[in-house]
């Protein structure tokens, strides 16, 4: 049986300091992002999901960078399904208050100095590793 493919869509998000936005989440850091709605074009889902996820108001979107992929197991569905996620680079100004989504099992969000990012990815997905070393080479 071919498995169920989720659609999700999410953001590398940096600071004026050239710093990344960061989650932790479940253990592992991680990279805003979430599933598309219904009738929302890739673009608005990942806008919504970074300020959802971190509290953040007024990003400012960037161009695409990638698509990951990687399996897992749907509680919601009962199923193991593949998710692919868009990733866009996203730039925010100011220092707005970041808010962690506790529903979604956020446990602190942080800006992470470029040049720090390896010690963050040692505990994070190979997918979010994958990405993160694109945006580099990309931007």
């Amino acid at each position: 049986m071919e498995k169920k493919i989720i659609i999700a869509a999410g953001g590398l998000v940096t600071n004026e300091q050239n710093e990344l936005l960061m989650i932790f989440r479940r253990l592992k850091w991680d990279l805003p992002k979430g599933k598309l709605d219904e009738g929302e074009s890739i673009e608005e889902c990942a806008i919504r999901e970074v300020c959802e996820e971190t509290g953040i108001t007024r990003v400012i979107l960037g161009k695409f960078i990638d698509k990951t992929y990687h399996e897992y197991f749907d509680k919601w569905l009962k199923e193991d399904v593949i998710k692919e996620s868009w990733w866009f680079d996203m730039a925010i100004k100011g220092n707005p208050v970041l808010i962690p989504q506790v529903e979604e099992d956020i446990e602190k969000i942080e800006w992470v100095a470029i040049n720090n990012l390896d010690t963050y990815l040692k505990n994070s997905y190979d997918s979010i590793e994958d990405i993160i070393k694109k945006w580099l080479r990309v931007r």
